[in-house]
């Protein structure tokens, strides 16, 4: 059987992916079809004897969807503005995933961004913004990290457009309330404003009053009729037929107080309409200054970069900007300057403060030949660099840009609400005509009826919907940036908190990925200080992984070297050299053995050393033994740390290794780990957990290396650690910026606190929804109850919003539990 995996454009939900699948397994010579929605692509396994990787394809783009090889599709973040509710995100994605040429595309309403895949030899960029323009939209200036800037200033326009707006309706709004509501009341009215001496002063008054509202709310009858002429009616057009029909009924009626008709008085409506405004404003005003508080993580993160750079021109230093660094250039680095750009160090010594991008607060020495990172804080001395990666290629901007994407993604959860939002607007306004109609037919008047018909529109205006899940998402994934926890989608996010069974890779993950030094064990009348110096002088000459050890950890007691002479290798038992005119030999027992060495009485202790897993190597000087060094390679102190904190947590540990078995299970013994899998050849490490998912585990996969990218792409949640290579990074979902294996827990934590978030607020926004409508429309009013103004119906709306959007904020508190 053949395996492939092909890319399917024009899916836009569960439905589409399911399809596909049923469609391709009914083909003769089809085995297993698995489509990801969210990857949007196709594993396909097929008999190509009997059926042909083209028949798939045409079968595929029968049914209604495209076929695109994966390098042909690129990928832009557009800036989308105009955007006001759910049914707006949702009109985007529609038109845009129906575009020929465009094979994915997410608009997050929270962020006004678009995420859009597409084929650049079928449509241009110019036309994608085209084609949302067309729709009502505003496209923007593709996202980068320069242009956060640019955005900010922008954002904080909009909010201070939106309090003088809100501010202008709310001052006409008021006493124009006070003048419709007083005469009800018995409250003071001037004279010359009396409805029954003045009626039409009355009504003109307010006419007068109400003005200055609908302008400051033009947009919502721009848009909204906009979306509603075509048939995509989105919260926008429940807000201007409502207000519409208001301000439209009391215009009728005051032309009916001029021609004399005084009982029309009682058919003014001003008020409401513009009290809708006022209150739709202030609800927008809060939930954009909130939107601004949601993405103050990746501000933060931007606002890391250095804005210029000190490079070396034929000899000379020229500042620039840092858009002008390019890739070979000889960067210069002073004590307290930022770092532009990533790069190798040609010269100079210096400590780094990289605390921004690994968490850890004490800093890393710097010499020739070192990694130095861009926004990390160059201390005490002067570096000069060769730049190596510049502008998005920075780790800064890699980081910046997982942490956009999984902002802009959707989690599975998510579908729920979108699936509804598509539907729910379209089913208000029948609900809202047809509760008007029966009050009306029921006798009540055109009054009442009217009432119930905005009642109904405003209420239900799906804000708290589409803020829901967005919202969470967005703060989640912010609070994970900040604790070195970079999620790369929505659905990451959503799965993380199932994994009941978390795998680590062994060597340079759960360990430290080189050998030390663990045990000196010497004869009675040898010094551990002593043998060490013997040892290290003579390794300082070998270049063994063992040898490095020895010398690393003489050089951290601060052991002087002694002179070394007549220096050997022997290539499987040691090393033999001179050292202080004696004969020093370090190796294994056969090594002894052959030079006639008595090592009685410390066989016992080099076998309990090597069943813990570590290299025991035996010193004899002038003949004479001296002392068993254990060298191996020991767990990282987090390590011991995570495992104990997945067991609190209900979650089984598991290790994979191609070490052999027996130093695989001394180390899972020491770690407290559950399940060991040693001698995996790194190939079939995807199969070992490919067998745990069968036995109905949720797996993930921790690991650092190139061997570990098979398993972190078949894991539920593959999570590498930054440290690793740029493939391992690349394969995970999750990637921990820091070495600490404690963020592993803490993932899966912040994984199940957004879920829980985003669950609550799901339920408030169905709950203000399910109650509200009935209540709009009379369910009480029935039985004798109350009924639900179109005032108190607008800000009940935009209370459902602000309760959406302040119980997602709270998540910037998490903390992890250890």
């Amino acid at each position: 059987m053949q395996k492939d995996v092909l890319k399917i454009s024009g899916m836009t939900c569960a439905a589409c992916s399911a399809r596909i699948e049923k469609v391709i397994r009914r083909m003769p010579g089809a085995g297993s079809v698995s489509v990801n929605l969210a990857s949007e692509k196709m594993l396909v396994e097929y008999d190509e004897k009997v059926i042909s990787l083209e028949q798939i394809k045409e079968k595929v783009e029968k049914t209604g969807y495209g076929v695109l090889p994966d390098n042909t599709a690129r990928q832009v973040t557009l800036q989308i503005e105009g955007m006001t509710c759910a049914a707006c995100s949702a009109r985007i994605e529609k038109v845009l995933a129906k575009t020929s040429g465009i094979s994915a595309v997410a608009v997050n309403l929270m962020t006004e961004k678009a995420a859009v895949s597409y084929d650049p030899a079928v449509i241009k960029l110019s036309e994608i913004k085209e084609q949302i323009e067309r729709l009502g939209y505003k496209a923007l200036a593709v996202q980068n990290v320069q242009a956060v800037d640019e955005d900010k200033k922008r954002k904080e326009r909009d909010i201070k457009i939106l309090r003088l707006k809100t501010a202008l309706s709310a001052v006409f709004c008021l006493p124009l309330v006070y003048l419709a509501m007083a005469p009800m009341m018995g409250i003071f009215v001037p004279e010359m404003l009396a409805p029954d001496k003045h009626p039409v002063r009355f009504a003109l008054a307010q006419l007068f009053l109400t003005a200055p509202s609908l302008l400051a709310g033009y947009r919502f009858y721009i848009v909204g009729f906009r979306a509603l002429f075509a048939l995509a009616p989105n919260m926008d057009s429940l807000i201007a037929t409502g207000t519409s029909a208001a301000v439209l009924y009391s215009l009728h009626s005051t032309y009916e107080i001029i021609t004399g008709d005084i009982h029309a008085l009682h058919g003014l409506y001003f008020e409401t309409a513009s009290m809708i405004i006022t209150l739709i404003l202030l609800g927008k005003l809060l939930e954009a200054i909130s939107k601004g508080r949601t993405s103050e993580a990746i501000k933060k993160l931007m606002g890391l970069s250095p804005k210029s750079a000190t490079i070396i021109v034929k000899g000379q230093e020229k500042q620039v900007g840092i858009d002008e660094v390019q890739e070979g250039d000889i960067v210069i680095v002073r004590p307290g300057e930022k770092i532009a750009v990533d790069g190798i160090v040609q010269s100079g010594r210096s400590s780094v403060d990289e605390a921004m991008l690994t968490g850890e607060s004490m800093p890393v020495k710097k010499k020739q030949g070192d990694s130095v990172f861009a926004a990390t804080i160059n201390q005490n001395g002067t570096m000069v660099f060769q730049a190596t990666k510049v502008g998005e290629n920075t780790a800064l901007a890699q980081i910046i840009k997982l942490v956009e994407n999984a902002q802009g993604s959707k989690a599975p959860i998510a579908q729920l609400a979108d699936v509804v939002s598509g539907y729910f607007v379209p089913v208000v306004c029948v609900i809202a005509t047809l509760a008007a109609g029966a009050w009306y037919l029921a006798g009540f008047g055109s009054e009442f009826a009217l009432r119930i018909f905005i009642s109904v529109l405003i209420v239900a205006c799906p804000c708290a919907l589409g803020l829901a899940t967005p919202t969470a998402i967005m703060v989640g994934t912010g609070k994970g940036a900040e604790n070195g926890i970079l999620i790369k989608s929505g659905e990451a996010l959503e799965t993380a908190h199932k994994i009941d069974m978390v795998v680590f890779d062994k060597t340079g993950t759960i360990t430290q990925g080189k050998p030390e030094i663990t045990d000196i064990v010497a004869k009675d009348d040898m010094r551990a200080s002593n043998v060490l110096q013997l040892a290290a002088s003579a390794e300082s000459l070998s270049e063994h992984p063992l040898a490095k050890a020895i010398v690393e950890y003489a050089h951290e007691k601060g052991i002087e070297m002694l002179p070394v002479e007549d220096f050997a290798a022997l290539p499987g038992f040691g090393i033999k050299a001179r050292v202080q005119e004696a004969a020093l030999l370090i190796g294994n027992a056969r090594l002894m053995q052959d030079n006639d060495i008595d090592i009685a009485g410390f066989e016992l202790a080099a076998r309990k050393l090597a069943d813990a897993g570590k290299t025991p190597m035996y010193v004899a000087s002038g003949g004479v033994f001296l002392a068993v060094i254990a060298v191996a390679d020991v767990i990282k102190k987090s390590g011991f740390l995570a495992v104990k904190a997945l067991h609190d947590m209900g979650i089984k540990v598991a290790m994979l290794t191609g070490d052999n078995v027996k130093t695989a299970a001394a180390i899972a013994h020491e770690a407290g780990i559950d399940r060991v899998v040693a001698e995996v050849l790194p190939g079939d490490k995807a199969e070992q957990i490919l067998q745990l998912q069968k036995e109905g585990y949720k797996v993930a996969m921790v690991g650092d290396g190139i061997n570990d990218a098979p398993a972190l792409a078949q894991a539920d949640i593959g999570i590498a650690v930054g440290t690793g290579t740029d493939v391992a990074i690349e394969s995970a979902d999750i990637v921990i910026v820091r070495a600490d294996l404690m963020s592993v827990p803490h993932a899966i934590e912040l994984s199940g606190a957004t879920i829980k978030n985003i669950k609550q607020n799901l339920f408030w926004a169905f709950f203000y929804n399910t109650l509200g409508i009935p209540l709009a429309a009379g369910a009480l009013y029935v039985f004798g109850g109350p009924l639900l103004s179109p005032m108190f119906a607008a800000a009940a709306m935009s209370l459902s919003s602000a309760s959406v959007l302040s119980n997602a904020l709270r998540l910037k508190n998490f903390k992890p539990s250890a």
